[in-house]
């Protein structure tokens, strides 16, 4: 079968062939309509509703309930239901990241003038640096003021971890220096025009939204932080995987085609905004969704957009495959930060969660290349490189860490080193 078809595997016929997938107002829910309302869902013989839910942790609870058959998550999030952090212990399983990228930094437009004038040298350079931000706050609290509020979407995401380790390179400790709380992201843009939050790390089209409105300016996209680092995944818990085997392989091979069309060229992912600007879906003005699904960064710093062509992957660099790595670092952030004891059981979480070998065969259903490692390091590569530990070569991206990190897998004294 060809690399572009959508047609149905190899394999047995869906156990279950209507089902109920959940998503949050988030451009990188994309693949998700796209595979139904393209049709691919269709094409692979199951009939599936999608359901907007109100926030990650409303996802969380329906998937573990059985209320929703799976659903877009966010990276960290299987793992911790499979390890009880944070969650209901529940064990689950990916076989599939979603995209890679999509997020940034935002903060007010009164913080952000502020930040100019305390440390206008620092907020010159690019990727911009917290270094501001702590000045900032060390006047407040010579001032007797109270502490900045930041908002991430969920307390295991990749947001938390990219925020923290963004503030903590500049030496702020974000459980002491900050106060930071969670809100769902359609939400972010509201609390921050309120005053009710200082900035946000949130997943778009909530940054352009709020830049868009004249209430906020992007500091640092993701993409900065971690060149093409993990973002959502789709999920279902294990043992629905277990009792519908066919019928989880043919939804991987239906988000395998739309991850393929939106990466096929710039007019594909104009039509993907188009649908997710339906109220049903995402509900942002079509322009604001098309401009960063088409690596447009409008910070609302800079005069003009700042182009970021791999601001959202969605197929490019291997970018579906769950790598076991992603997991075993999403656990060391985890352990950093205070939610989980690291211990022996952690390997055996990740390797029950993630699971290539569920990947290869959808992907060997298609004919698509496929890497035979379930690890790979990262922080190594300044630019594009080739996978040659794979079914056929895979073009692959930058993966650099914002403070030059390295995470070695294979090296757990290099893990508690990396980035957090």
């Amino acid at each position: 079968m060809s690399s572009g078809s959508g047609q149905t595997g190899a394999g047995a016929p869906p156990e279950k062939r209507e089902l109920r997938l959940g998503i949050i107002p988030l451009s990188d829910c994309a693949p998700l309509v796209v595979a139904r309302e393209m049709g691919f869902f269709a094409e692979q013989g199951l009939d599936v509703t999608i359901t907007r839910e109100a926030s990650w942790a409303n996802v969380r609870d329906k998937v573990q309930l059985g209320a929703l058959d799976g659903a877009q998550m966010l990276g960290p999030m299987p793992l911790a239901g499979t390890l009880g952090v944070v969650s209901p212990r529940k064990p689950m399983v990916t076989a599939l990241t979603l995209n890679l990228n999509g997020n940034a930094v935002t903060v007010s437009r009164r913080l952000y003038e502020r930040l100019c004038h305390t440390d206008p040298e620092a907020m010159a350079r690019r990727p911009i640096t917290a270094h501001a931000l702590r000045r900032v706050i060390e006047a407040d609290r010579r001032q007797g003021a109270g502490p900045l509020t930041f908002a991430t979407v969920f307390p295991v995401s990749g947001h938390t971890y990219q925020l923290r380790y963004w503030l903590a390179s500049a030496g702020i400790d974000p459980d002491r220096d900050v106060r930071l709380i969670v809100i769902p992201p359609q939400f972010v843009a509201a609390n921050l025009e309120e005053g009710r939050i200082d900035g946000f790390c949130a997943g778009e089209p909530w940054n352009g939204f709020a830049v868009a409105r004249g209430v906020g300016c992007s500091l640092i996209s993701s993409y900065e932080i971690w060149n093409n680092g993990p973002e959502k995944v789709f999920a279902v818990t294990e043992d629905w995987a277990q009792r519908h085997p066919a019928t989880h392989r043919a939804v991987l091979r239906a988000l395998l085609h739309a991850c393929r069309w939106l990466d096929a060229d710039g007019a594909n992912r104009r039509s993907a905004a188009r649908l997710l600007a339906r109220p049903e879906y995402v509900g942002v003005d079509e322009d604001v969704l098309a401009a960063t699904l088409g690596g447009e960064f409008r910070d609302g710093i800079a005069a003009r957009p700042r182009r970021i062509p791999d601001f959202t992957v969605f197929s490019r660099y291997a970018a579906n495959f769950p790598w076991r790595s992603h997991g075993l670092w999403f656990a060391m952030q985890m352990e950093r930060w205070g939610q989980l004891d690291m211990d022996a059981a952690v390997d055996e979480a990740v390797a029950r969660t993630y699971r290539p070998d569920l990947y290869r065969e959808a992907a060997a259903d298609l004919g698509l290349p496929a890497p035979q490692a379930d690890w790979k390091e990262e922080g190594v590569h300044a630019g594009g490189w080739q996978l040659e530990t794979a079914t056929a070569p895979i073009p692959m991206g930058a993966d650099r860490f914002f403070d030059g990190a390295h995470f070695d897998p294979k090296d757990p004294a290099a893990c508690l080193r990396g980035p957090g």
